[in-house]
């Protein structure tokens, strides 16, 4: 089977800093993986080497078996950055806009929307269950429903692997294990292979199949159970500083 994102041996620097070392990593079909990390370790310029915004100065990255160069189907692949200050929360568009807006990545930007544009971004947002403030200003939701519209607006193209920037951004922790079932409902019944990147060890969910571990090179890669019988310890000396672990129950993956 042929993985959905492959790293081999990925080296990064910025002029003489080392960003990444030896980073292989693998993303398969159905895998909802979880990259933990402190600020600084590497992980946004991990996530710009996937999408092709940075070259690795050694090593390849692949994307669906081929060179990330020259991968074209860039539909096959959603994507939603940190929302957080990024965003202008009086911009004037309705959720129906900003999601049917996520269209164009098939369309071309200015191409017409096709005819049953309505019914594709009703269809994303009953899939994370925003379908009822589908004509709401953008500006008048929460953080949280903020970011279930960008994840709609990431679904729309059918991608096959959805690529997630430090998502809680702004989510308050009422609200966080709502969001991970959510994210689990996706992985699990609409087969949609999930990349997640967190700085919070707290984020490691249930819900999350695989986990890994980036400070800068690869410390740990592989099953979320796995993970849980670390001890502390170790995860203290992968991110250089107490941590604190809370395993969420996002929800039942079976």
């Amino acid at each position: 089977m042929t993985p959905y994102i492959e790293l081999k041996n990925v080296n990064y620097f910025y002029e003489k800093t080392e960003a990444l070392k030896d980073v292989s990593l693998t993303v398969n079909e159905g895998d909802f993986l979880a990259i933990i990390g402190p600020n600084g370790s590497g992980k946004s310029t991990l996530m710009k080497l996937i999408l092709g915004l940075l070259k690795p100065m050694q090593g390849e990255v692949y994307l669906f078996g081929k060179p990330v160069s020259e991968f074209k189907d860039r539909a096959c692949i959603g994507y939603v950055s940190q929302k957080s200050n990024s965003f202008n929360s009086g911009f004037p568009a309705t959720v129906f806009e900003v999601v049917r807006s996520g269209l164009a990545k098939k369309t071309g930007l200015f191409h017409r929307y096709p005819k049953d544009a309505e019914q594709q971004v009703k269809a994303a947002l009953i899939s994370v269950g925003m379908q009822a403030y589908i004509n709401r200003p953008i500006s008048a939701l929460s953080g949280g429903q903020q970011q279930r519209v960008f994840i709609a607006r990431a679904l729309i193209s059918k991608p096959k692997i959805l690529l997630l920037d430090e998502p809680t951004v702004g989510i308050d922790q009422q609200n966080m294990q709502s969001f991970y079932r959510m994210l689990t409902h996706l992985n699990t019944h609409h087969d949609i292979t999930i990349l997640l990147i967190t700085h919070d060890v707290d984020a490691v969910s249930k819900s999350i199949s695989h986990v890994a571990c980036l400070n800068r090179t690869i410390h740990f890669h592989g099953y979320q159970q796995e993970l849980e019988q670390l001890p502390d310890q170790q995860l203290e000396e992968w991110y250089g500083h107490p941590v604190r672990r809370v395993m969420h129950k996002g929800g039942d993956r079976s």
